[in-house]
């Protein structure tokens, strides 16, 4: 199959599997509602960069070995549950902090987006590396749309800079609309309750994370 050919389908599932909701999807709108657009690069970034970084361990055979340890996967899957708890008690701890706590005159005003650039860009990295979910996937999704006969190593990292460029221009656009509406999401009321929904949807996660098999 010629990966001309092949492209059309791989551009559809990349958009679809984009599309779906998931840790990326409640990261990125979170960032973009209380920090605006500039302030969801980052977490865009860091989490492509995971991504492209498992398309190229699945091309080395590295995630292969991943899926296969039950040590690596247990581990991984630890982590990643973790770090998505971590984060769905952060949000409600926030929400509660703003209930209980009298609405102060900075809770309604700008936050400087770039602030927390670095541990941004760090979350959604560790948010992709630490899925276990990610490296079955990688193994089972490029092998399809490298044809017969071509290097698997360059083939797939050219797919993935493909997959990572496309996840870019949607999240970003994503979050371009969202950040237009940051003052809203910034008001006491609203961000408390935004910050209580985030919290839930990261905790499910995360309990999905740590409870569901392979």
């Amino acid at each position: 199959m010629d990966l001309v050919v092949s492209l059309p389908a791989f551009l559809v599932a990349v958009v679809l599997i984009s599309a779906s909701p998931g840790p990326a999807m409640a990261l990125i709108l979170r960032r973009a509602a209380v920090r605006g657009f500039s302030g969801a690069v980052p977490t865009v970034l860091g989490l492509e960069v995971g991504l492209y970084l498992w398309a190229l361990f699945a091309a080395a055979g590295l995630a292969a070995l991943v899926a296969a340890s039950e040590i690596a996967y247990l581990v991984l899957r630890v982590v990643g549950a973790g770090f998505l708890l971590y984060l769905g008690i952060k949000a409600w701890r926030s929400a509660w902090r703003s209930r209980t706590s009298a609405a102060s005159p900075a809770d309604d005003t700008p936050v400087d987006p770039n602030t927390g650039w670095v541990k941004a860009f760090g979350e959604g990295a560790l948010v992709m590396l630490a899925n276990p979910k990610a490296a079955a996937f990688m193994i089972a999704f490029y092998p399809q749309f490298v044809p017969a006969g071509w290097p698997l190593f360059t083939t797939t990292a050219l797919l993935a800079v493909l997959q990572v460029a496309i996840e870019i221009v949607l999240y970003l656009t994503l979050a371009a609309v969202v950040g237009r509406a940051s003052g809203w999401f910034r008001r006491s009321t609203v961000r408390r309750r935004l910050d209580a929904i985030n919290g839930t949807v990261l905790v499910a996660l995360g309990v999905r994370m740590a409870t569901e098999g392979r």
